[in-house]
């Protein structure tokens, strides 16, 4: 807890030794708003000590604390800071739309990132989500001519946030439709990591106990007024007419202006050659569908672009419209939860036409004028009274 680690004078990565019935492990800490003051977790099922050159020596096992009578809760644990530190990768801070400074602390608070409030404020106000948006702000606005979606397609997603449950089961799916490279812990320590879905995470209330813990998947945004297109000297940023945020890889020369420019932060630059194109075991791995990318090129989601289009060649085999709930994005078809929609919006039939109707529907930062394809459903808590405290 932050309490603890402030009474210990330990910050993260910080080793620390974990005592118990004469038996001890070490470990590096990890401070999280949440956890009760004067308590450790140490998570079962890690530690290697003889597993082959790649994991030899690699984390810690709390197993080592464990007896017959003592398995899962351990009482009169000593705590004390071991000197030294051990570097863990953490992705949480890297793209903060909210900001880390205290003096953004005030300006943070007002772009409203995740909108939440209870079922009585939601009965009372339906559209409180959408009030909360910057006054004096027409999303509309523009310098850019726009262009008219209102012909064939028009794909969009939105995201309940009152369903996420911040499993992590969208970012496991698309990093497997779309041959997404696992790049390793150093690289990701640089800020690196490839995902094309994040999951913001958010607390409500103080740091010891927070009154709520949120979640919030961001992918590509797949903005109608992209900031990511004006700024690409060699057009491999395009849009689609039906409203897809697309990339040409082989025009891509990575000048990552385009990242600059995204104000959601969902791009993502191969610096180094991540993929292996000789092991016979990774090339059965990869969808055969998707691109396997090089070094050099920007990457990102393209809502399972191939998908699209194999739904699309099958209807006009059949000399039939797609319809809706044929397509499934690989976040979609693997959210537990149910929490992603996605479809076309110029069906009125459709599933998400109805979420976009929903009262509790915004957009992130629309303040910006990007326009988003994808959306957010805010969360609505129906908190029992009785447990208050």
């Amino acid at each position: 807890a932050p309490r603890t680690a402030e009474q210990l004078g330990v910050y993260n990565e910080d080793l620390v030794s974990v005592t118990a019935d004469g038996r001890s492990v070490t470990a590096p800490a990890w401070i999280l708003p949440g956890q009760p003051e004067g308590v450790g977790t140490l998570h079962l099922g890690y530690g290697r000590r003889r597993a082959g050159r790649v994991a030899d020596g690699l984390g810690v096992a709390a197993s080592g604390l464990q007896t017959t009578s003592k398995r899962w809760n351990l009482r009169d644990v000593d705590f004390a800071k071991a000197g030294g530190k051990q570097q863990l990768a953490c992705t949480q801070g890297h793209y903060s739309i909210q900001g880390w400074l205290e003096e953004e602390t005030v300006e943070a608070e007002k772009r409203h990132v995740v909108r939440a409030g209870t079922f009585e404020e939601f009965r009372a106000n339906p559209e409180f989500a959408r009030e909360l948006a910057h006054e004096g702000v027409d999303p509309e606005a523009s310098l850019m001519p726009g262009h008219d979606y209102s012909q064939g397609n028009a794909w969009a997603m939105t995201i309940d946030l009152a369903a996420c449950n911040g499993c992590n089961a969208c970012m496991v799916a698309c990093q497997a439709e779309n041959n997404i490279p696992v790049i390793g812990k150093e690289q990701v320590r640089r800020g690196r990591e490839m995902h094309w879905i994040r999951v913001d995470r958010y607390f409500q209330g103080g740091l010891d106990e927070p009154e709520a813990i949120v979640s919030q998947p961001v992918p590509c945004m797949q903005c109608e007024q992209a900031p990511c297109e004006v700024v690409c000297p060699v057009a491999a940023t395009t849009h689609s007419e039906e409203g897809l945020n697309d990339m040409v890889y082989n025009r891509c020369v990575g000048t990552r202006y385009c990242l600059n420019n995204c104000p959601y932060k969902v791009r993502r630059f191969n610096f180094l050659l991540y993929q292996d194109w000789e092991t016979p075991q990774l090339k059965l791995q990869r969808n055969p569908d998707v691109t396997v990318r090089s070094r050099g090129v920007m990457e990102k989601c393209t809502y399972c672009v191939q998908r699209i289009n194999r739904a699309r060649i099958a209807a006009e085999r059949e000399a039939r419209p797609i319809a809706d709930g044929e397509i499934r994005t690989a976040c979609q078809q693997a959210c537990p939860s149910h929490a992603i929609v996605f479809g076309n919006q110029n069906d009125p039939e459709a599933r998400i036409s109805e979420s976009k109707k929903n009262p509790r529907n915004y957009s992130l930062l629309e303040e910006l004028g990007t326009r988003p394809r994808t959306t957010y459903l805010a969360m609505v808590k129906n908190p029992n009274p009785e447990l208050a405290g």
